[in-house]
């Protein structure tokens, strides 16, 4: 017989494996670090110059970075820092190399879906990694207990008051006492009834926290992270106990609250790792996000896994729309929940295999236009990248192949470059457009 002391034990043994993993993986002092990029990379692959433009550029301008020439080598090797200022100050013909960014808000996105292994996690940061080399500041939000996401950028021991959870408890405390200071006469004649948090909750001392102390740095100098951690997972029941003590908190809209209280230009994009369920924390996300992404495997039991999925969100957000009507009034956000739009997303594609074509097809019959016509593929290097928390941008393409690393990498550039041609005009809405949740084409939940 096996009680939780013999599960403990199990982790600690796993525990001492993951800490050597991550030895292998990152630095000697155990901190993951981003490399730097060669000018093949920096000049085609992410500024988009031929080779012969960029050594140009470089030497008519002694005042652009150099980057470093690696012992033994004749290639010159960037950092991101120094990408970007190359990025700044090269304008071939005139042109900026600068990604477009509309006036407002960042532009939220929901990577969503309760089945495990769907690829979450792995679109999350490689749409991460590659708007970063695209020229974009950007926030990932680990909402899953698992926190690939977050062991994947680096962070590997954080405080579970600085997750979403220490976010939603913090919100519970300052819209009880915002529902508190309401005057008790209401229009019915009817009292408020005043609302008690109990100690264990309010001597947390999360209303002494600022904004900032939930946001993490990442080895990535252009992104940062709100992490989660396994003891994260303890939201989902803190949550029921909280709606117990607060009927009337819209627990569903407390990082939306959050995240509105950020400057506006601190990001330009803002990417939701949400966890395999319909809970509190993938219900925040999905009220917090202009746009819904899907990943799904080629599968059959895939496919009924999505289909379940949209409807019970669907069935979610509309018992939301109506047990929650008009107390939102104060907020920038309104009732029921519209997203920009929705996309679902194949992952694991192998275009060989005649199962995945017939699902995508099936998938594009479905879904129609709402299908994204550039699939994921599974390569090798996507397979090794996941075995190293990588993203296949993080990976040094003389490990392997060079063939078999741009394979994986056109692969997942196709499928950024297209979340992007979708997201930017619903972006380029502005500051409120994104601030309602019905605008122009928007999709209601």
């Amino acid at each position: 017989m096996l009680t939780h002391s013999d599960l403990r034990e199990l982790q600690t043994n796993s525990l001492k494996m993951q800490g050597w993993i991550r030895r292998q993986t990152f630095s000697p002092e155990n901190e993951k670090t981003l490399r730097r990029f060669s000018s093949w990379e920096v000049s085609e692959l992410i500024l988009g110059l031929n080779q012969s433009t960029f050594r140009g550029k470089m030497a008519a301008d002694p005042s652009l970075p150099a980057g470093m020439v690696e012992p033994e080598g004749r290639q010159r090797w960037f950092t991101l820092d120094e990408v970007n200022i190359l990025r700044r100050k090269i304008n071939p013909r005139g042109k900026s190399l600068m990604p477009e960014r509309p006036q407002g808000r960042a532009f939220r996105t929901a990577i969503a879906n309760f089945k495990g292994g769907a690829g979450k996690s792995t679109i999350a940061l490689h749409f991460a990694h590659a708007a970063a080399l695209d020229g974009y500041r950007v926030l990932c939000v680990d909402f899953d207990p698992q926190a690939t996401l977050s062991h994947s950028m680096g962070l590997t021991d954080v405080s579970e008051e600085q997750t979403v959870w220490g976010i939603m408890a913090r919100d519970l405390i300052n819209e009880t006492e915002a529902q508190n200071n309401v005057p008790k006469g209401a229009a019915s004649g009817t009292a408020l009834p005043r609302r008690s948090i109990p100690s264990s909750i309010t001597d947390l001392g999360l209303q002494r926290l600022r904004l900032a102390d939930f946001i993490q740095p990442t080895n990535w100098p252009t992104i940062d992270v709100i992490p989660s951690c396994a003891n994260a997972a303890f939201v989902e029941f803190a949550s029921a106990q909280y709606r117990h003590l607060n009927p009337e908190w819209s627990f569903f809209a407390a990082v939306n609250r959050f995240l509105d209280q950020l400057p506006d230009d601190q990001w330009d994009l803002i990417f939701f790792d949400c966890p395999p369920a319909i809970g509190y924390q993938s219900m925040n996300a999905v009220f917090a996000a202009d746009m819904l992404y899907i990943p799904s495997g080629p599968g059959y039991w895939e496919y009924d896994s999505t289909t379940s999925f949209i409807g019970q969100l669907s069935e979610a957000l509309e018992d939301l729309a109506y047990g929650f009507e008009g107390a939102l009034s104060a907020d920038k956000v309104r009732l029921p929940k519209a997203f920009h739009d929705v996309r679902f997303l194949l992952t694991r594609y192998e275009p060989g295999n005649e199962l995945h074509r017939a699902m995508n097809s099936a998938f594009g019959k479905v879904f129609g236009d709402k299908l994204c016509q550039h699939p994921v593929e599974m390569t090798r290097a996507v397979e090794q990248s996941g075995r190293f928390l990588s993203s296949i941008y993080e990976m040094d393409y003389r490990d392997m192949t060079r063939e078999t690393w741009r394979r994986a990498r056109e692969s997942f550039d196709r499928a950024y470059g297209e979340f992007r041609d979708v997201m930017l005009p619903h972006w380029r809405g502005g500051a409120d457009a994104l601030s309602a949740d019905k605008v122009g084409e928007g999709v209601d939940a």
